[in-house]
């Protein structure tokens, strides 16, 4: 059983990647080509952005995000402790401090009132609250009218970092369009992913827009060797905006059909287990299906009855960022971020994809209640 079932998605569009893949070997160019400007305009038209540029990566599209927004030292940016390490590296490099905040045990993201208490610590500090980056963990998206009411009231921006959850619907918007920046990652593990690493950056700011470009190449300006500032080499490659084209094609059929699996998991585990909560107004595009146990304890011995039974699972995180090596200095919430620190204890996730049929499923919830006792 896979986890994530890629080559079921790569058989149905096979005929049309080796289209695509072949249209790139005959013209030649490889690097920003014309699929990258086409699927550019298409990525940005399915999320409702004014403009959408492509890059190398997850990573990079926050860090080109902050440079355009100017972070740097003596800056607080504000960001959950229980993500992946990209949301929150790319904030020492810019000179800025990245400060640490809880999530919500329901929904897994951002915690408000946290945030709210972080960014008073930060300004006690002598810090100035610049900015927040938001997580759309596991395709769910953050709260954002409440983040953006508070970042408003303290002047600072807004980077929806929606490696996780682009094309999620969030109280009428959809994510990529949400922020003053938003992003995303084609990693291939990704809902929309790519055969390789690829991301990209979102906004409506014409400004923005232009930063963003020229900090993707190398600081470009004008000339082609007059950069005007410093930059990244962040490029998409043409190879991977083709493929990226076929499979934003299929991809909104993909989240209804990763709703289907989502909709059987809960109405058959949400007796069991602690199933996902969706707020009203949210459409999740299930990158992960996560779950607990009802008592919060026994996850190991779940996931190795799981495996005795052929099904695999995971743990996304083990380890939230303020107890990890690198991360351990920076400061966060002062009132501690226990939630955190519980649900890296707790969660695990099950396999998900939308070409999972019935029968794959059926096994997974069959092994489940071999290995839960009911609380």
């Amino acid at each position: 059983m896979q986890f994530i079932d890629l080559a079921a998605q790569q058989q149905r569009i096979r005929p049309a990647l080796d289209a695509r893949i072949a249209a790139v070997l005959d013209h030649g160019k490889y690097i920003m080509g014309p699929e990258v400007a086409e699927f550019e305009g298409k990525l940005a038209e399915f999320c409702g952005a004014k403009h959408a540029l492509g890059c190398a990566n997850g990573t990079d599209a926050l860090q080109l995000a902050l440079m355009a927004l100017g972070a740097g030292p003596g800056d607080a940016v504000f960001c959950p402790t229980f993500t992946f390490a990209s949301t929150a590296e790319i904030v020492p490099m810019t000179g800025a401090t990245p400060v640490f905040v809880d999530v919500d045990e329901r929904t897994y993201n951002l915690d408000v009132e946290s945030l709210k208490r972080a960014i008073a610590f930060a300004k006690a500090e002598g810090m100035k609250p610049a900015g927040v980056i938001a997580v759309d963990l596991f395709g769910l998206p953050a709260d954002y009218d409440a983040i953006e009411a508070v970042a408003q009231e303290n002047g600072m921006w807004v980077v929806s970092d929606s490696a996780q959850g682009f094309g999620a619907d969030y109280n009428g918007r959809r994510t990529g369009s949400i922020g003053t920046i938003a992003t995303t990652s084609f990693f291939p593990a990704k809902p929309l992913g790519c055969y390789g690493d690829g991301g990209a950056v979102f906004t409506d700011d014409d400004e923005l827009r232009a930063l963003l470009d020229s900090y993707r190449v190398h600081g470009k300006g004008t000339h082609k060797y007059d950069n005007e500032r410093i930059g990244l080499n962040s490029r998409l490659d043409t190879l991977q905006a083709a493929i990226l084209l076929e499979k934003l094609a299929i991809y909104e059929d993909e989240i209804e059909a990763r709703q289907v699996v989502a909709n059987r998991y809960t109405d058959a585990l949400g007796d069991l287990l602690i199933t996902p909560h969706v707020p009203n107004g949210c459409r999740s595009v299930w990158a992960q299906y996560t779950v607990r146990t009802r008592d919060g304890s026994g996850r190991d011995a779940v996931m190795a009855t799981l495996k005795e039974h052929g099904v695999p699972s995971v743990v996304y995180y083990p380890r939230p960022l303020h107890l990890q090596t690198a991360y351990s200095s920076f400061p966060g919430d002062p009132e501690g971020l226990a939630t955190s620190e519980r649900m890296a204890n707790e969660v695990f996730s099950l396999p998900m994809h939308p070409y999972m049929d019935e029968g794959t499923q059926a096994k997974v919830i069959e092994a489940l209640r071999a290995a839960v006792v009911p609380a």
